[in-house]
């Protein structure tokens, strides 16, 4: 499994890209893998501002729901438009399509400190 390398992650399997302030946020190929198919994403913090490792949103497959971690401090600017009528792009193109939510970052070297492509493939292993 191979996890792009200009992105950061979280322990909790969720990925962000920085560009500027602004952040795309979504969970790993490995977590979507273990989740299963999702038939539903839901966030209802647009608009929130947000501490790191809140709970921004679940996702749900065909068999669990699971909550949504929060990877920096800031505030919830959108959901993913596209998920609402197709939230197997969560699984078909985690990394792309598949993006859950962006955000205003409120400490840009906050993502700095997460893990990068390396240190998150040691920890799925």
């Amino acid at each position: 499994m191979s996890f792009p390398a200009n992105l950061r992650y979280t322990k909790d399997h969720e990925w962000i890209l920085l560009e500027g302030t602004t952040a795309t946020i979504g969970i790993t190929n490995f977590a979507q893998g273990e989740l299963g198919d999702i038939v539903y994403v839901e966030v209802e913090t647009v608009g929130k501002s947000l501490v790191a490792e809140d709970i921004f949103g679940t996702v749900e497959a065909v068999k669990t729901v699971s909550d949504l971690f929060l990877p920096v401090a800031g505030t919830i600017l959108e959901l993913n438009p596209a998920l609402a009528d197709q939230p197997e792009l969560v699984n078909s193109d985690p990394y792309g399509e598949g993006w859950m939510i962006k955000m205003t970052v409120n400490n840009p070297a906050d993502v700095e400190a997460l893990m990068d492509a390396a240190a998150y493939n040691n920890l799925v292993g």
